[in-house]
C-alpha cells in the first residue's frame, strides 16, 4: 500500500443507554434488535463514517450519518445539478447548439415569413370571395334580396305632355 493511503470504514453508531433507572450509571451497548428490521426504522439508524490513515490508523474525518440523511443529501445535490444544467442551457447561447433549435436569425426570419404567409392567405380569401360573387352575377344565380323599403315616387301627370 501507499505510504499515506486512507482507509474508510463505516461503523454503526454506538448509542449508550441506561436500561434501568435502578442500576448504577454504567454504559451499556444497545444491540440491534429485530425491531430494526423494519425499513422505516432502519432508514433512521445512525452510522459513523470514519476516514482513517491506513498506515497510522489515525482518524482523519468522522461523520455521523443516517440512510435518510444520505438519501436527502444526494437527492438535493441531484436536483440542484439538474436545475443548474437546465438554467445554463436555457439562459445562455448554448441553446443554439441543441439540434432543431436553430439560430436567432433563422427564428426571426421564420416569424417574418409566418406573418407574410398569414397576410397572403387573407388576401387570397378576399379574392376568392370576390371571384365567387362575380361568377354568381354572371351566371344569374345571385340571390335576390328583396328591397323592403317602399319608395315614394311622385306620379307624373302624363296627360299634360
Amino acid at each position: 500500500m501507499h505510504k499515506n493511503s486512507l482507509k474508510i470504514q463505516l461503523f454503526p453508531d454506538q448509542r449508550w443507554v441506561k436500561p434501568n433507572s435502578s442500576l448504577p450509571l454504567t454504559r451499556f451497548y444497545r444491540m440491534a434488535s429485530s425491531e430494526n428490521n423494519n425499513n422505516l426504522k432502519r432508514i433512521r439508524n445512525n452510522y459513523r463514517l470514519v476516514v482513517m490513515n491506513d498506515d497510522t490508523y489515525e482518524e482523519v474525518v468522522t461523520f455521523r450519518l443516517s440512510r435518510l440523511s444520505v438519501y436527502i443529501g444526494l437527492s438535493t445535490v441531484f436536483v440542484i445539478l439538474v436545475g443548474l444544467t437546465i438554467a445554463l442551457i436555457a439562459f445562455s447561447p448554448l441553446k443554439y447548439y441543441i439540434p432543431g433549435y436553430g439560430t436567432k436569425e433563422s427564428r426571426t426570419a421564420l416569424q417574418v415569413l409566418k406573418m407574410r404567409t398569414d397576410s397572403l392567405e387573407q388576401a387570397i380569401r378576399y379574392k376568392e370571395q370576390y371571384i365567387d360573387g362575380v361568377k354568381k352575377v354572371l351566371s344569374g344565380n345571385t340571390p335576390s334580396a328583396l328591397d323592403t323599403i317602399a319608395l315614394q315616387i311622385p306620379k307624373a301627370d302624363i296627360s299634360n305632355e
